[in-house]
């Protein structure tokens, strides 16, 4: 019965009908959280509820087998950062010398990267945080609502999908030609083999920066093969069972055209810890992947404090205990 009820506070928090706090914005439009004690700021845009048909249609150039059938489903609202979490931002949680304010109680930093993260991309100055682990993404959400008291989280696959494709139906948010694709992402044909800053290139018809290509992002799921087979229609979450694999979206800077597509999935791969000297030390932490990055999104109600805490307790605690 515990468990039966804990499975329905964390769907209560993905769909947004959990309490609200005061911290609710007064309308439903973008606005700007500041990173408390830095200069730091980050753009939350609105994500209308709506339906969406998630994967692509069985002719479409590059579909892979993961991606269907098929299937509409419904999404609750939510805001989703404009752009993918960048150094500065996630630096201020993960390095002790650049987080002026108290840690919260129990909060644990990543352990030092046992590679140089960017491999000479650039750091400063509004590029992608890049090469956390899933659990690191997470613990980044969990840090970002004990100091603003918003509750942040990853997007779901569903969300993530919804989000990029912004109303259309298409293979990318823009058209099913990937003549465009350069004015919207970083990806192989225009990156020179690596990431660029946040932002630089058009959003999306919501004001997303980046959905696609630069660098790839986390979503809260657990990779299924059979995920729309298996998908609710209504907000539907691949609860993880285990630490990987874990689902990514959006394609990255080393990409083709094809991998870029709002249904195309990547799975995470546990062969981006082999090099980690210091394991198991920093396995939950870091991993050798440049490639891969996060954005937060924010349901439209927030969760009490104690379902927010019982929500990353559950799926944090559940991520460390996978193997």
């Amino acid at each position: 019965m515990k468990n039966r009820l804990l499975a329905l506070s964390l769907g209560s928090m993905l769909t947004g009908t959990a309490f609200a706090q005061e911290t609710s914005p007064r309308t439903f439009a973008a606005y700007e959280e500041k990173l408390p004690g830095t200069a730091f700021t980050f753009k939350m845009v609105p994500i209308p509820a709506g339906e969406v048909t998630l994967g692509s249609p069985s002719g479409e150039k590059g579909r892979n087998q993961d991606e269907g059938p098929q299937k509409k489903v419904k999404i609750n609202a939510f805001w989703m950062g404009a752009h993918e979490v960048t150094f500065e931002q996630y630096d201020v949680y993960s390095d002790p010398e650049k987080d002026k304010t108290p840690v919260p109680d129990g909060m644990t930093r990543p352990s030092p990267p046992y590679i140089d993260l960017t491999l000479g991309m650039g750091k400063v100055g509004g590029y992608p945080a890049n090469s956390m682990s899933q659990y690191g993404a997470l613990m980044y959400c969990k840090w970002l609502y004990a100091k603003t008291g918003v509750f942040y989280r990853l997007p779901t696959e569903a969300e993530w999908e919804y989000a990029c494709r912004a109303g259309a139906s298409t293979a990318y948010p823009f058209g099913n030609d990937a003549g465009q694709l350069k004015e919207y992402a970083w990806y192989a044909a225009n990156s020179d083999n690596k990431y660029h800053k946040v932002g630089e290139l058009k959003p999306n018809a919501w004001g997303l920066y980046d959905m696609l290509g630069n660098v790839a992002e986390w979503t809260l799921d657990q990779y299924d093969e059979k995920y729309l087979e298996n998908a609710a229609t209504d907000n539907p979450w691949t609860k993880p069972t285990a630490k990987t694999p874990r689902t990514i979206k959006g394609g990255n800077y080393h990409d083709e055209a094809t991998a870029l597509r709002s249904a195309g999935r990547l799975k995470s791969d546990p062969n981006w810890n082999r090099r980690d000297p210091q394991i198991p030390k920093s396995y939950w932490w870091n991993a050798d992947a440049p490639f891969v990055g996060f954005r937060v999104v924010r349901p439209l109600e927030q969760p009490s404090k104690e379902e927010a805490e019982r929500f990353f307790e559950e799926v944090v605690d559940q991520y460390k205990g996978a193997r």
